[in-house]
Order: C-alpha cells, then structure tokens, then sequence
C-alpha cells in the first residue's frame, strides 16, 4: 500500500509502498477513502523535523537530556548507534481519516461499514490504516467521506468549546481562523452564542463572517475597542486560542479583551508567558484543551478499547467524534468551504510542498485513495538484495528499540541472510528493513515462521506474543530465539514443553548477561570451587509507571516475569545448579502509583547448597549503576560493579579486571547463530523451562507469604494447568 512517510534525518516527504498493517485485537482495519492534512500541527512537525539538526536538538531539550544519559551509562559508540538507527527511520503522518471497514476484530463494526477514525500514528495518510475500537465511530447515512474525514479535527474544536462552557447569548472571541477556529466558530453559533473572530491575516475573514462571526478584527491594538465594543464594552465571556505560533501576542489579546471573572481556552499552540496581573485583577480561569477529548493518551483507553463510563464521562474522545458527524448530518457543521484543495496519495509531496512554502492561501486540505477495493499485500520488497548465497537466512519478529539497539546491530554483521522483518506498523517496518539490511518488510509475522525460505526465526515481539510465536515455530520445525520471557504463565509453559517434546528443535530465551565477559570471567573464578556459593544480586531497575504495557499482566507479565527472569538465569549460570526453594517479600506502602512488586527482595537455594539473594528494587536513583553482584566462597569474594569492572578479593590482596560495560548481547547473539548452524542451543531446555517456573514460584510466595520448595514447582505446573490458566 501506499503510505505518505517523512525521512527523519533529511526531512524529505516519501510516498512509499509498505506492507498493510494487521487488524489490531479489539480493533479493525480500514481502507482509507480520504484523510485531512491538519494545516497547524502537520506544517509544525514537517518543519521541524526539515530543520538543522542543532535547531531541533535546541527546540526540544529533553532530547539532548536523554541523550546525555544514555552518554554515561552506554559510552559513545553506544550512543551513536542510537541516535543514527533514529535518524535513518520513518516518520508518519495524519490524524484525521475516513474510510470503509475491510475487517473487524471487534462486536461494534462489521465489514463494509463507514467509518471515520482518528489517532497520530493510527489514522495516518496512507491507503489502509489499523484502528483500535474507541478511536472509529460510524459515519451517518447523509454524511459524505470528505466531511466525515474531518471528525477527529472537529473533535480538537469541540473539546475547545467544552472548556470553554459558553451558554446562550454568551460573547465568545476565537482567535485564530484557520481550520480549527473556523470550525469552532461554526460550533459556538450552533450553540447559540455572538462570535467575534480574530487573526493577524485577513485571508478567511469573509468566510467567518459567513459562518457568523459577528465581528472579524486583526487584533492590533487599534482594533482592541472594537472588539470589546462588539460586547457592549463588557469583555467577553470566554476567549478560545486556536492560533498556532510561538508567540505570547494571543494569549496577551485575550487577557486584554476577556471580562472579569471569564475564562480563558488555549486549544492551539502558543506561547504561555503568563503575566500575573490580568489574572489576579480579573480572577479569570485559563484552561488547556487536551486534544480530541477524554481518552487521549491514556493507552487503556485508547489502544486496549476500555471506555470510561457514561454517566461519568459523558464527552470522552470517541463520543466526541460521534457527536461532530452529527453535527455535520445536521447540517448546523459546513465543511464543503473549508476544503481549499485536493490531491491524490500519489500526489502527497505537492500537497505538502503547498504547507510548508506558503505561495498560495489554504485551509482544508484532502489527500484522496478512491472508493475502489485494492489487495492486500503484507509482504513488500525493501529494495535491498541479498548478498550473498549459502548463508542461513533470518526471519525477525518485532523491532522496538532494544532490538534495534542491541540485537539487530549484531546480527547484521554476523554471516547471515536478514530475509525478512516484521514489525506492527508498516512505517517501522519499511524503515528497519532497510536500515538494517533485510530484504523484506511485512506486517504478518506468522508469514515469516511459514515462509519455507527462512532457516531461523528470531522473535523480539511485545511479552504477550512470545507464547504464541515459540509455539508455531517449534511446529514448523524452526530453530528460534524469544527475547525473555519465553512465557507468561504456566498454561503457556506446559504447551510449549508438550511441543518441544514432539519437536525438539533449537530453542534459546534472551538470557544475555551469562554470555557478558564479565560474568563468563567471574564463572571461570568460581569454576574449581568445593563448596556452595553465596550471591548478592542487587538490580537498581529504575521506576516504571503502572500504566505501562510490562506491568499488564496480561500483556507484558510485570517486571518479575519479564525482568527478574534474567538475573535468575544468572544465579543458575553461575551455580551451575537448579533452585530448590524460593522465598519473595516486597516493601508495603499505599501509594498507588508505585506498584508494590517492583522492589523486592528473593530468596533462592539452589541443589548444590549455594544461596542467591536477589534484591531487585525500582525505588532507587538513576544516577547509581544498575546491577552490582557480590560472590563469597572459600575465602574469597568476588564485585560486578555493572558490567564495568570485577574486583576479586583472596587472601591479602585485591586484584581488579575492567570491562566495557556491555552486558552479553553481541556474544549472545554469536552463540545462538553458532549453536542454531550446529542444530543445537547455548541452553538446554530443561534450565529454561526451569527460570520461568521459579519466576512463577517467586510471584506464588508474594501471595501466600510462604517458602516455596523444588517439588512444588512441577506440581504447581500441573495444578495451575488443571485450575485453567
């Protein structure tokens, strides 16, 4: 299909030909008919992202910040990798879409239906685009694709009125008459109110005269008696901003001609240098609209489908939209002069040639797809050849940014074929594909497992599709590596065991760190010992929020499954045993933001009597180092000090190796590769199986406060099975 894409590092418009996303759980999938390009937010992100480097990096502070960071604890080369894999990568666009349901995933829409669907990085410019529930509502039967494409636009407009909370009769100012604030003007007349439009250039005054403004001014400071003239010289009751630019001139104008006691609106982008004195002589309300409406940017809202209840949140996002279409069917909403030009999505790069150098006036401006059913295709060519023949051929599933900074870097300059990449969005596909060198890019991972040219499957997908992806590959008879965790719970476990047991083929879980030089030194340290060892494992993992997808139970497992995992695995490397018993507490507190389970301590003993603490805590500083490990056995001990230095003390003397701070990823990969050629694992399935049933048991003796033994753990495997999870 084809997609309109911004290069990050050039700034270059691309039309280009991506795989068609999936129909998303609980969501569904829609052949674009025609999307808005939003005049205000799209020209701001296009230039922008077409400025110097230096300029952006100076408009956006936090990003020098992140970088910074990543700096002190990764080193340089680390950090360049980052910042080019960011820079070489595609930039989407669109917000604001209409189109016709091809496929459904969910009880609200069926195929065929007429939807309008809104959302960055959802509705985007391009010929089918992948909807979650709460961001698509259904176009009325008198409603045409054009108008219906502007419901999400509408929405950021209607959200602004809310705010705002005019009654009848009320004076209302808007400043700012493009796209948004002739919309708003459009909604405040419906609702009964004298509107007085204001903008520094008078290209669309006429046309908000003929929408109702009673009023149009340039607000220079000769017009300000004017404008409170139009109020009978009372002010107005409410002012809505919806201009778009760095200045602090429209918020000035609005504290100058608002009355006291009235209310101020900011839907645009301006500037926000706020002078005390109007604000307290006045004692007016200043109010930021967030977007489309309630909803946005919360995730559970809007990617996993949960609304908020009616009676308690009457106008959410989705409500919004619905509310808009109605307004249109109702025809007290006019859209048809507001639409100034139309292109073709092959025509994109002019359209947005049109935004960015300003030679001619524009308001609404429509990218077009045709009515007609295209196919779907969700495998494209990336453009890049094979390079050479004979070599084993690698189908990679999911690449986020830890496979793209960790794993993907390693495996391309390792001797092996990248056939194909899947991701979830078509844009990150095309992009890692051909950053990373992968001869094709598709959205339909399970494609990859099937595809009889492909000798590996390596899968770095969200936690919950691990399970399902392990699966079909050992069906299929495919060595394949799973970032950790291999599962989420125990029915998941016992599958896959059932599996394996039938097609034993190659199977390694992400347990880098046993791979680190570091810990490959430290295990050759304790390698002739006689006696059990002692391990204190302290992990400084940093806070994550409870709204996070890793701490969805269903969805990424939490941090002890997808986490803990690791350092569990390290233990049994380094023990060279497996657990007999283990016991968990956390820290208790009732603050609600901070969930319980990321810090806590854990107790393993292991068959050959050693004894491993884990402390792994998510209330510390980020300024400490992440992992620090101490070993004690036979009169000697042992730091890790994270992954940068070993210090071994024996005797009367304190001998200290260095290290670079990396933590096995590259050696991991080289193993897995080595081991796959060979028909073999660099783990045995026994010891993986065996890390995610003590993660289990870590996150059993949580709840019942008790020591969980060896024997337990297969008999809980079995009884969890039974009891249906």
């Amino acid at each position: 299909m084809l997609q309109v894409l911004q290069h990050q590092k050039s700034g270059e418009i691309l039309i280009e030909d991506v795989p068609v996303p999936t129909c998303p759980p609980n969501g569904i999938l829609v052949q674009n008919v025609c999307s808005v390009i939003s005049a205000g937010t799209e020209k701001t992100s296009v230039e922008q992202t077409q400025s110097s480097l230096i300029e952006r990096l100076r408009k956006q502070p936090e990003q020098v910040r992140t970088v910074l960071e990543n700096l002190k604890k990764e080193g340089i080369q680390s950090t360049i990798n980052k910042v080019l894999s960011k820079l070489d990568s595609y930039k989407t666009l669109g917000y604001s879409t209409a189109g016709v349901v091809v496929e459904s995933r969910c009880e609200i829409f069926s195929p065929g239906d007429r939807v309008a669907c809104g959302g960055a990085g959802y509705a985007t410019h391009s010929e089918f685009v992948s909807i979650p529930k709460n961001l698509a509502c259904k176009i009325p039967p008198n409603v045409d694709f054009e108008s219906a494409s502007f419901a999400t636009i509408g929405s950021i407009a209607l959200q602004g009125v809310r705010q705002a909370n005019p009654r009848l009769g009320e004076y209302v100012a808007v400043i700012g008459l493009g796209l948004i604030g002739l919309i708003t003007v459009q909604l405040l007349k419906a609702n009964g109110c004298f509107v007085a439009g204001v903008d520094i250039r008078p290209d669309n005054f006429e046309l908000a005269k003929s929408f109702g403004c009673g009023l149009v001014s340039d607000g220079n400071p000769n017009s300000i008696q004017n404008l409170l003239a139009f109020t009978d010289g009372l002010g107005f009751d409410a002012v809505i901003i919806t201009a778009s630019t760095q200045s602090n001139e429209p918020t000035e104008l609005a504290l100058k001609i608002v009355r006291k006691k009235g209310r101020i609106v900011v839907v645009g982008s301006v500037g926000m240098n706020l002078p005390r004195s109007p604000f307290y002589e006045k004692e007016l309300e200043y109010t930021i609209a967030c977007s489309y409406g309630p909803g946005r940017y919360d995730k559970f809202y809007e990617e996993y489908g949960i609304d908020y209840p009616y009676p308690y949140v009457r106008w959410t996002e989705n409500r919004n939209m619905r509310a808009f279409l109605d307004l249109i069917a109702d025809k007290k909403i006019n859209l048809s002069p507001l639409i100034t030009h139309r292109f073709s999505i092959e025509n994109a790069v002019e359209a947005y040639k049109l935004l960015t150098e300003g030679k001619e006036n524009f308001i609404g401006i429509l990218l077009t797809y045709g009515e007609k059913s295209k196919p779907i295709q969700r495998v494209v060519p990336s453009g890049i050849r094979a390079a050479r023949k004979g070599r084993k051929r690698i189908g990679f599933i999911g690449a986020g940014n830890f496979a793209q900074f960790y794993l993907l870097p390693v495996l391309k300059n390792l001797d092996v074929e990248l056939h194909t990449v899947s991701t979830a969005t078509s844009a990150n596909a095309i992009s890692v594909a051909r950053h990373f060198g992968f001869q094709y890019a598709t959205t339909d991972s399970l494609s990859i497992i099937h595809n009889p040219e492909i000798d590996f499957v390596f899968i770095a997908s969200r936690h919950d599709t691990h399970y399902q992806y392990v699966l079909e590959s050992i069906k299929a008879q495919k060595p394949v590596f799973v970032e950790k965790p291999l599962v989420l719970n125990y029915s998941q476990l016992k599958s896959i065991e059932e599996e394996y047991a039938k097609n034993p083929v190659p199977l390694m879980v992400g347990y880098n760190r046993r791979f680190s030089p570091a810990f490959v030194f430290l295990k050759e340290k304790v390698s002739q010992r006689k006696q059990p060892l002692a391990i204190h494992y302290r992990v400084n993992a940093g806070f994550i929020p409870p709204d996070h997808w890793i701490q969805n139970p269903q969805i990424g497992g939490g941090r002890i499954i997808g986490e803990v995992c690791h350092f569990v695995d390290t233990l049994m490397f380094l023990t060279d045993s497996l657990p007999v018993s283990v016991f968990a507490e956390t820290i208790s507190h009732t603050l609600e933001q901070t969930p319980t389970n990321d810090t806590l301590a854990i107790t393993i003993k292991f068959q050959d009597g050693s004894l491993g603490v884990i402390e792994y805590f998510s209330n510390g500083s980020s300024q400490m180092g992440k992992e620090y490990c101490e070993i004690f056995w036979e009169n000697q001990s042992a730091i890790l000090n994270n992954f940068e230095s070993v210090s071994i003390y024996y005797k009367n003397r304190v001998t200290e190796k260095k290290f670079d701070g990396k933590k096995g990823h590259k050696e991991e990969m080289s193993a897995t590769i080595s081991n796959f050629e060979n028909g073999e694992s660099p783990i045995d399935f026994f010891g993986i199986k065996f890390v995610s049933l003590t993660t289990f048991a870590i996150i059993e003796s949580l709840q019942t406060g008790r020591r969980i033994l060896h024997n337990e753990f297969e008999k809980m495997l079995n009884e969890k099975i039974e009891g249906g999870e």
